[in-house]
């Protein structure tokens, strides 16, 4: 996790700090998606509060009436009375399971709603979004965070509600029944609202700063599963296990914290409240030693006070559980409404659509003629890449772009396909600034084959159908024919169906870039992006996906990033990068000649060429 990706992160946390009711808003109007659940859960939770506020009255009555009077006809309502405690019993069993089975599936759809917004809003994010947030930070939202937040948000409500129902219920019976034992209770109130106060400051900064070390451990695990053999090849994994123990150290010592002021929060509201029960009760029994109130009435006075502030206890551990709920909330709603860099103007969405309802009628056909002009671009954080870049290259015309690392190659590319938009300057397609046609209008027109090739879980024919959703069997066969993939897939037992394993990791990583390939060519794109598309493959897999190559280029405008130069002989034109600017630029026999940085690398790059193939022969022998 580097600097950039904290600092962005606590950018976002400090927006909602600012204002605690922004997440808290939108999170209740996610869980009133389903109105039907949210009123059987508070009405569910009402009854069930009238109950406890009922069920002493019912009591105080029949100790009044069963043992403090002396009415010989008293017991003739005994069968009234076990009626009454009958139906109270069975109404207690229908709410204790309406507010659980409308709690569990409050708590099911807002986890279920939380998650779907969030991948929704990561689907329109450009991809500078993901490359600069790790993969671990965003998984520790969309699970940990919504799965925390929803059961939070559930029982959380449920006893925040039936805690304060029972309260006010309560209280109010205590100030009609006995005004003067009712202060008792008054008077604990605003200690406990003062420590409550003191104490949930304390708390909500102690998770913020759990959750942030709770994402890096995420991050890490990430981090240490997908590098599992890089990091067993390089011998590091004492190193690698020093940084996970430094992160979850820090990660230990900011929960003990949030735990401490967790813990010590239910004790001291506990002792408060029960020294309130004290105090009634040897105020109240003095009374009625006096003779002043009925044993009736100190009941009631005791059992409600006991109710009274079980319900205060359990709002106080819900006010815990907010504090911690806050900050996953912070978290989650901050993705949810993250707004992407790069975004289409309303009249371009109007004409063309979004990414979820494209308008495929109002597409214009793609020629392939591209033009930087005057194009300055840098990234967030860092020093110009290109500065006043000019280029036109012709439609169907196949570009190589070549040179040392950073010198530029990747962000022309990324600018190309509007991962990236110029700091100043502007991008034409075919004529016209691509900002005045759909990002979606031009990413269905670009194939792009990376130089690590990221498959899906399922089969071979499956992948390379993403490509094109409905391309048939016959179109994606012959994609997969045109770069030299049907040999190696007709070893596998199952053929096209073969499944590739969680990102493809039934299947060399040179196999891996055959379907990666073969799925750029079924979309038939009018711009294709190889990204050092060659580098995983061997040498005779690379001739022959050269000579598909040669093929599928025909028509098309074809970007090239390479790094060996020997795959880039053929292209129309080669440009040579350095710092940003392109140095020198022509045919492979035009910069030869010139003996120039071409030549030098292409020299130097020959040399390393040779002498590798003398070692693996040395070796094979």
């Amino acid at each position: 996790m580097d600097d950039f990706d904290l600092e962005e992160e606590e950018i976002n946390d400090l927006d909602y700090r600012s204002n605690n009711k922004g997440p808290w808003k939108k999170i209740f109007k996610t869980v009133l998606l389903h109105p039907k659940m949210a009123v059987g859960l508070i009405l569910s939770v009402i009854c069930l509060a009238g109950l406890d506020v009922g069920y002493p009255l019912l009591n105080s009555f029949a100790i009044s009436h069963f043992f403090e009077s002396t009415d010989p006809n008293r017991f003739d309502i005994i069968w009234v009375m076990i009626l009454g405690y009958a139906l109270v019993s069975l109404a207690y069993g229908v709410c204790v399971f309406s507010f659980l089975y409308f709690a569990g599936k409050v708590e099911v759809y807002t986890s279920y709603e939380l998650r779907k917004e969030a991948y929704l809003n990561l689907q329109k994010l450009p991809f500078s979004y993901f490359d600069r947030t790790a993969q671990g930070w965003i998984m520790a939202r969309v699970t940990s965070d919504s799965r925390k937040l929803s059961e939070i948000i559930s029982w959380g409500c449920v006893d925040l509600l039936w805690g304060l129902l029972s309260m006010f219920g309560i209280l109010g019976v205590l100030l009609v029944v006995h005004t003067q034992l009712a202060v008792i209770v008054l008077i604990i109130l605003p200690i406990l609202i003062l420590i409550t106060f003191f104490i949930r400051k304390k708390m909500l900064s102690s998770y913020r700063d759990a959750r942030k070390e709770n994402s890096k451990i995420t991050a890490a695990y990430n981090e240490g599963f997908m590098g599992a053999k890089a990091i067993k090849s390089l011998v590091i994994e004492e190193a690698s296990s020093r940084e996970f123990h430094s992160k979850a150290t820090a990660y230990k010592k900011a929960s003990l914290r949030a735990v401490f002021f967790s813990a010590i929060f239910g004790p001291v509201t506990f002792v408060i409240c029960y020294a309130g029960v004290g105090t009634t009760l040897y105020i109240g029994g003095n009374m009625v030693l006096k003779g002043l109130i009925e044993s009736a009435i100190l009941y009631l006075f005791i059992d409600y006070t006991v109710k009274f502030f079980d319900p205060v206890i359990s709002i106080s551990r819900v006010i815990g559980d907010f504090q911690q709920a806050q900050a996953s909330a912070e978290r989650i709603i901050s993705l949810i409404e993250e707004q992407p860099e790069i975004t289409d103007t309303p009249e371009v969405i109007e004409k063309y659509g979004t990414v979820f309802e494209p308008k495929y009628e109002n597409f214009e056909p793609l020629i392939g003629e591209v033009e930087f002009k005057d194009v300055t671009f840098k990234y967030a954080k860092g020093e110009e890449v290109l500065k006043n870049f000019n280029l036109h290259i012709p439609a169907g015309s196949s570009v190589a772009l070549v040179g040392h690392t950073g010198s530029g190659k990747s962000t022309i590319v990324n600018l190309i396909c509007r991962f990236y938009e110029p700091t100043t300057g502007d991008i034409l397609i075919d004529g016209h600034s691509y900002k005045d046609r759909s990002i979606t209008w031009l990413h269905s027109n670009i194939g792009y084959v990376l130089q690590t090739p990221q498959l899906f879980s399922g089969t071979i024919m499956e992948n390379v159908r993403y490509g094109k959703l409905d391309a048939t069997d016959e179109e994606v066969k012959h994609a997969l024919d045109l770069v030299a993939a049907t040999e190696f897939i007709s070893k596998l037992d199952d053929g096209y169906q073969s499944l590739v394993g969680e990102s493809g990791s039934k299947l060399s990583v040179g196999e891996r870039q055959l379907i990666s390939f073969a799925r750029a060519i079924v979309a038939d794109p009018k711009i294709l992006v190889l990204d050092e598309a060659t580098s995983s493959i061997d040498t005779q897999t690379e001739r022959m996906i050269q000579q598909a190559v040669e093929k599928v280029m025909q028509g098309r405008t074809t970007f090239m990033i390479a790094h060996r130069l020997s795959t880039v002989v053929n292209a129309d034109v080669i440009l040579v990068m350095r710092d940003g600017c392109v140095v020198e630029s022509g045919k492979h026999h035009e910069l030869l000649a010139q003996k120039g940085y071409y030549f030098e690398l292409y020299k130097n790059q020959f040399a390393e060429d040779a002498v590798n193939k003398i070692l693996n022969k040395e070796q094979y022998n």
